[in-house]
């Protein structure tokens, strides 16, 4: 595919190129595809959660000092890049195309990607049916598949969470927020809810949380449905298709994730057949912010083909 050429560049008239540092527009297909680059070296696009969330609380500074960072801002995140179906319609092969248009036209020969939560499920996807431009692929906090078995898995590990913070004050408002996951349906409800659960999605954020209270305060979102333009789920099972998956893969899972926890990590490095993976004992949903030097240091490592 061809991308749109009509391409501006946000960080001023010194910045050249489109892994030039800063912030770039990119237009495809009537949509704004904004992304931003930081750092250098071998290029990693980056694919935010969600889905729905701003791609700032993924940004890796350790990673910076040695590849180029690309962080993409998906589709559906900001007004100019949202489909006229919004908020329904953001499958992950809608996600993915927008991927596949992105890497051309940041015209390199080859990146690795790396997808964080609901970005895992975008990055498997897209090395499964777009594998010819990716070097590697980094499938951080993702699953094989999602459904009523992922959910079970999710509630199981939320109610063990729950004993084990028992005593905390903000328990109850995290458990609120899980409740209304189910009933989002405002950019409002969404930042809420994910900034509600925060707490869960760490390995001990009570014992952390002077430090990383402002980036839950800074989280934003946009509310996407999860359902296709018809209406319909977009329900994944990958286990088949990742049996197939000949891109290199990094599986990163922390040990004490509650929605893509070590279950799914396992299950997928066991799937992948040229697949390696890195279980962060410390962390929970958010290894990059947990532990950030064994984070990167992985990362890195296999960016550059060491084992």
């Amino acid at each position: 595919m061809t991308p749109s050429t009509a391409d501006t560049h946000d960080q001023g008239p010194a910045a050249t190129g489109p892994l030039s540092p800063g912030t770039h527009t990119h237009h495809h297909d009537g949509l704004v595809q904004r992304y931003h680059v930081h750092g250098s070296g071998p290029v990693c696009v980056v694919h935010p959660g969600g889905p729905g969330i701003f791609w700032e609380y993924l940004r890796m500074p350790a990673l910076e000092e040695h590849l180029t960072m690309v962080y993409v801002e998906p589709i559906g995140t900001s007004e100019g890049n949202r489909l006229p179906s919004h908020p329904h319609g953001y499958t992950r092969a809608r996600y993915s195309e927008a991927l596949d248009r992105l890497v051309q036209h940041l015209d390199v020969p080859a990146v690795h990607l790396l997808g964080h939560s609901h970005g895992a499920f975008v990055a498997a996807h897209h090395a499964v049916h777009h594998p010819e431009q990716l070097a590697g692929v980094v499938l951080y906090e993702g699953a094989p598949v999602t459904g009523p078995e992922h959910g079970a898995e999710a509630g199981r590990r939320v109610e063990e969470f729950a004993a084990k913070h028992r005593e905390q004050p903000g328990l109850g408002e995290v458990l609120a927020a899980f409740g209304a996951m189910s009933s989002m349906a405002s950019d409002a409800d969404t930042v809420a809810v994910a900034r509600g659960v925060f707490p869960s999605y760490f390995a001990d954020y009570w014992a952390h949380e002077e430090e990383w209270s402002p980036v839950r305060d800074a989280i934003r979102a946009t509310y996407i449905s999860g359902l296709d333009e018809h209406g319909a789920p977009d329900v994944i099972d990958d286990r088949a298709a990742l049996k197939e998956l000949r891109v290199p893969a990094l599986v990163i899972v922390g040990r004490h994730d509650v929605i893509c926890g070590p279950r799914w990590g396992l299950e997928l490095n066991e799937l992948i057949p040229d697949s390696r993976l890195l279980m962060l004992e410390n962390s929970g949903h958010f290894g990059h912010i947990e532990e950030p030097s064994v984070f990167a240091d992985a990362v890195r490592d296999f960016v550059a083909g060491r084992a």
